[in-house]
């Protein structure tokens, strides 16, 4: 017998590289979960990208049990919480709902950008602010009553500067400057090509671009930055620098858009994303500083928490399910996340 449609959350957080599907009940119990590919509808279209996401939602129902196997295919939850990368305007939030409700897998469905995910994963209640710096940069925030402050996060062309794509970028344009003499200069030049066993940047730029090295391993390049950075190099070190004011300016404006910005009320902002997560000590200090500067009240508090959990609270925030099942959700992740902590060590 299927699951009555007040029985669950399906939550879906759907990156550019993977897809994690939960399937949580009422109370927070995990019944199954599952990961599949990467969500790319600028791709491959928004029906072959929601055809990823349905795969992983059967295999969670799978991993739940045959309990949950609704017949015909759902629905299977009461609400679908779907974070997505790649909803970034309203009307690509418009269209991908209607995409994931037709499939019918929840008697109500919500789609938002996936850093909401973020967000909601490393606050105790919908209230805060989020920065996710991973590839690219995204910021966030929302409030109890439902408010959200946005951008548009769609590369430069919004404003953007920053994520690990664009610090290669930047660390690659002066390496090769310092290189042939129209920049100063910085070890970054001899510690670009080195990370891929090459001799200079000569060497690097010409593998790069005939792609020898392919396109996509450009972002192994932003740890080199920050080692570079750590060890005092002042080009990288100005780098690192400029990111922090990013983080810094989107928090900053998002907290006042939401009214934030001069409470005496603690606010988390969430520190999300490979290079916010990574522990880069430099950049987290430069962050807490700045943001002491322009919010005053402002807590940085770094998640790690995979960002399914986030969609997972937001879809018990909409079925108003009780604290304690937020509380069980959390508890959930939190131990699983130290059993493969446990499993690396051995």
């Amino acid at each position: 017998m299927g699951v009555t449609p007040a029985a669950a959350v399906l939550a879906v957080d759907a990156g550019n590289s993977k897809t994690d599907v939960a399937l949580v009940a009422a109370d927070g119990t995990v019944l199954g979960t599952a990961r599949g590919g990467g969500f790319q509808p600028q791709a491959v279209g928004v029906e072959a990208a929601v055809d990823v996401v349905a795969a992983a939602v059967r295999a969670a129902v799978r991993d739940a049990g045959p309990r949950w196997d609704a017949p015909g295919g759902g629905p299977y939850a009461a609400h679908v919480s779907a974070c997505l990368a790649n909803a970034d305007l309203p009307v690509e939030e418009e269209q991908l709902t209607r995409a994931v409700g037709a499939r019918a897998w929840g008697a109500s469905t919500t789609v938002r950008n996936d850093t909401f995910a973020v967000l909601r994963a490393g606050v105790d209640e919908p209230r805060g602010v989020a920065v996710v710096c991973g590839a690219g940069i995204n910021c966030v925030g929302m409030l109890p009553d439902g408010r959200t402050a946005r951008f548009l996060a769609v590369g430069r062309l919004s404003g953007d500067w920053g994520g690990g794509a664009g610090l290669a970028d930047e660390a690659l344009w002066h390496a090769a400057r310092a290189e042939d003499g129209r920049g100063g200069p910085t070890e970054l030049a001899r510690a670009l090509p080195a990370h891929f066993h090459l001799a200079s940047m000569r060497a690097l730029i010409e593998a790069l671009h005939l792609g020898r090295i392919p396109a996509r391993r450009r972002h192994e390049l932003a740890p080199v930055l920050f080692a570079v950075a750590a060890a005092g190099d002042p080009v990288a070190r100005g780098l690192v620098e400029r990111l922090a004011g990013e983080v810094v300016a989107m928090a900053g404006v998002a907290l006042e858009r939401l009214g934030l910005a001069q409470t005496r009320v603690p606010v988390p902002v969430v520190l999300g994303g490979g290079v916010l997560a990574a522990g880069h000590r430099d950049l987290d200090t430069r962050i807490a500083a700045l943001l002491r500067e322009r919010a005053p009240a402002a807590v940085p508090r770094v998640v790690t928490a995979p960002p399914v959990l986030g969609a997972a609270l937001l879809g018990l925030d909409h079925v108003a399910a009780p604290a304690a099942a937020g509380a069980a959700l959390r508890a959930h992740y939190a131990a699983a996340a130290n059993r493969a902590a446990a499993d690396h060590v051995r």
